[in-house]
């Protein structure tokens, strides 16, 4: 082999070793620019929290306290607004040292917090968000891969907990069952089962306000080009649905790798195909009453945002109406965390919760902060 091939070689070689991780982006800007989101006509958002290093899943307790995880970070943080001004004005460490603790979940007075293999639980924690206790492992028994690892978790109408395991790659057949599914366990960290099948990677589901049936956002492949395939919102009204992944993508695509041994008509298709790379995480139904009625039990998703692709897309808060259990469209809600101009990044959505008033929060790892929004008519 020609000598001057060689670092060509080696050179392709390190490009490609590097393609499956996020690449290094710039910094948030120091003063977040918060005139740039654009919302509906007679909305409005400001700053609930910022400082808060890689703010991930988001859990309200009814006593007013934000419970925060992080994924890069290895804290879990506690926000509470004193004075009613809908800005956190207290601000608590209860966690730190931990293994990715994205998901939060709040019940009974005791925090659940999940990390890359295990549950752990904080009891009686808003008496104590000064001196937190010594946690509780509810359960331990999670594969302990980091691709796909880290967790949103939330508690269904059913009291259980609810927990995805992702897919430990970007593209593979696994034959244990729990890897690509949603699992469910009791609050004590009994009955672990496995309830859907063939999920890559969720890192945001809810239920219906109605009907009580289960909704999830699944993130796409990647290394299939720009525009294909699309990211997910599914529907899962019973357990032991299989979604596809990863012999089919967005409800008619075969995999390139595993689609010639199931064809995409065995599995249940998504209620709506997303923006392809949107990563789509965190998302909830509007229950609350303070919005116009049009918005009422309509689907709010956060998209993180493409990082491999050319032209970056999502970066926003989405909005999926529907009828029924049908999706009648896919549009923007609150944008403006990227500049389409000039591809620059300064935001990223992550989770969505609801306040007791009906204002919406919208966490962000990227700015390190929660914005709330708001109608005002």
């Amino acid at each position: 082999m020609p000598r001057f091939l060689l670092p060509l070689i080696f050179l392709s070689l390190a490009l490609a070793s590097c393609s499956s991780v996020n690449p290094p982006q710039k910094k948030a800007p120091s003063v977040l620019p918060i005139e740039k989101i654009v919302l509906p006509e007679g909305f409005s958002i400001h700053i609930y929290a910022e400082g808060l290093t890689n703010a991930r899943s988001m859990a309200l307790s009814p006593g007013g306290t934000l419970f925060v995880g992080t994924r890069s970070e290895d804290k879990v943080y506690a926000l509470r607004d004193t004075n009613g001004d809908f800005r956190a004005d207290e601000r608590y460490v209860i966690a730190s040292g931990l293994n990715s603790p994205n998901g939060v979940a709040f019940r009974d007075g005791d925090l659940y917090v999940a990390e890359i293999s295990r549950i752990l639980k904080y009891e009686d924690i808003e008496s104590r968000l000064a001196d937190p206790p010594a946690p509780v492992v509810v359960f331990d028994q999670y594969p302990t891969e980091g691709h796909h690892g880290w967790k949103y978790i939330a508690f269904g109408p059913d009291g259980m907990l609810y927990v995805p395991v992702g897919a430990p790659c970007n593209i593979c057949e696994s034959k244990e069952p729990v890897y690509a599914s949603i699992t469910r366990l009791n609050s004590d960290g009994t009955g672990m089962e496995v309830v859907q099948h063939g999920i890559r990677n969720t890192v945001g589901f809810t239920w219906h306000p109605e009907t009580g049936e289960l909704w999830f956002t699944d993130n796409g492949r990647d290394w299939m080009g720009d525009d294909m395939p699309a990211c997910e919102l599914n529907h899962a009204p019973r357990d032991g649905m299989h979604f596809g992944y990863p012999y089919c993508h967005q409800g008619d695509l075969p995999d390139p790798d595993f689609g010639k041994d199931r064809p995409c008509e065995e599995f249940t298709p998504p209620v709506q195909n997303l923006g392809p790379h949107v990563a789509p995480l965190g998302m909830e139904f509007y229950s609350g009453t303070q919005f116009p009625a049009k918005y009422r039990n309509q689907v709010f998703i956060a998209e993180h945002g493409s990082w491999n692709r050319s032209t970056k897309i999502g970066y926003q808060v989405a909005m999926v109406t529907l009828e029924g259990n049908k999706a009648l469209s896919y549009e923007p809600f609150a944008e403006g965390w990227l500049d389409k101009s000039s591809d620059e990044v300064w935001g990223r959505p992550v989770d969505i919760e609801l306040m007791p008033d009906g204002s919406m929060l919208v966490s962000d790892d990227f700015a390190g902060a929660v914005y709330r929004i708001w109608y005002e008519g």
